[in-house]
């Protein structure tokens, strides 16, 4: 098979290795190597005039760091660049994104449907936000796009979902659903944080909006809060820009260029942790003590079959319930030495989550039982500690479980 070479003037061609690396760099006068920190607030112009052109966008060039901010800029180029986007719009958190994602389109009298599985703030955002502003929503199943179709209103004009979702690791098929997004005139937005952009490219299964939490494994190591919306350039043009600008979601620059720093090793740490995310996986499946594991790539994942198609790898997030619910699971969790107790994820560290007394705590019990969060039911987010030794330190926690 012939190699494909790269356009080395073109950066749309490299590797996203290459890409992570020097993808939308912008050096000062002083040729830093390191993308430099542009930390300030607003910025200088050389006369009256020339403020003048800039605030009515007739002269290139950056007015305020709510608006824009070069080290932000350069986050949002390499991420365009990862992702195939046309666009991308950077912001405080994740949730942010979502917010911003959402509701920068809909208005009074519009209709979202949304699949059930997903984030408690995402939730929240759908199922509590959205009709506080007159906008409809619909909540349902999203494996099977029967549901997706029987959801549709006339006034529908945004699907959402996480796939694979949190915490149970469900899966929406971007393609079908897409499909009939672009058939009832309903853009699609994908919250595709657990695969990250390098195992799931939801623009290339069709998908309009794809949204992060950079928070996770872009930043990889814990430090600072982040997101990014990426889209089309009319979607920017008509919808998000003004978001931004006005309500003022701004990553702050030196939170923009550690999630730079995050993208040179985003390659290696999401290849090595989804390695030993599938030893975990396979290790745990048939282990005393262990009602259930779920992970993408594993044969027995009820969508395996969707997982192999629109993913390129199983991901590092591994979920699976324990044996005696909720004293079981932290009986399980508090014999842990190496994989510690957090309700974050993407982490370089393995972090165990309890979803039902943390991140799916508020949506309530009902909803808990609805989408399947059994009280011994446990997210792990694996990291990049050995995997001999993770597995050991699981091993404990099971014994604890066993032990009652």
């Amino acid at each position: 098979m012939a190699t494909k070479t790269p356009k080395l003037s073109d950066p749309a061609s490299w590797s996203p290795e290459t890409q992570l690396v020097h993808g939308g760099v912008l050096r000062s006068q002083f040729s830093e190597t390191s993308e430099a920190i542009f930390l300030t607030q607003g910025f200088v112009y050389a006369n009256a005039e020339e403020a003048e052109a800039r605030f009515k966008n007739e002269s290139p060039g950056y007015q305020y760091s709510r608006f824009a901010n070069p080290t932000v800029t350069m986050f949002e180029e390499r991420m365009k660049l990862l992702e195939g986007a046309e666009e991308a719009r950077a912001t405080a958190t994740g949730m942010a994104a979502v917010t911003a994602a959402i509701l920068s389109y809909l208005k009074t009298g519009d209709h979202i449907v949304a699949a059930r599985a997903m984030f408690g703030s995402c939730r929240y955002i759908v199922e509590t936000l959205c009709p506080r502003f007159g906008i409809e929503m619909s909540l349902i199943d999203g494996t099977d796009i029967a549901n997706w179709r029987a959801a549709v209103r006339p006034n529908t004009r945004m699907f959402f979902f996480e796939t694979p979702a949190n915490p149970l690791l469900d899966l929406v098929d971007i393609a079908a659903v897409s499909k009939l997004g672009k058939e009832v005139g309903a853009l699609v937005a994908v919250d595709n944080v657990f695969a990250t952009p390098l195992l799931q490219k939801p623009l290339e299964h069709g998908a309009d909006i794809v949204i992060y939490s950079a928070t996770k494994h872009i930043d990889g190591q814990g430090r600072c809060l982040g997101g990014v919306v990426l889209c089309s350039t009319k979607f920017v043009t008509d919808h998000l820009q003004d978001w931004v600008r006005q309500t003022g979601p701004s990553l702050s620059p030196f939170n923009a260029w550690v999630m730079l720093k995050g993208l040179e090793t985003l390659p290696v740490r999401v290849r090595a942790q989804s390695e030993t995310a599938a030893k975990v996986a396979d290790h745990l499946a048939g282990k005393k003590g262990i009602k259930q594991v779920l992970y993408p790539f594993r044969a027995d994942h009820p969508q395996a079959a969707l997982a192999r198609r629109q993913m390129k790898g199983g991901g590092q997030m591994v979920s699976f319930e324990v044996e005696g619910g909720k004293e079981g699971a932290f009986r399980f969790q508090n014999s842990l030495s190496i994989v510690k107790i957090s309700n974050n994820l993407g982490d370089a560290k393995s972090l165990v989550t309890h979803p039902a007394t943390t991140t799916h705590y508020r949506i309530g019990p009902a909803a808990r039982a609805e989408l399947g969060i059994s009280d011994g039911f446990l997210r792990l987010s694996v990291g990049l500690e050995d995997a001999a030794d993770l597995l050991a330190d699981l091993d404990a926690g099971l014994a604890a479980v066993e032990r009652g």
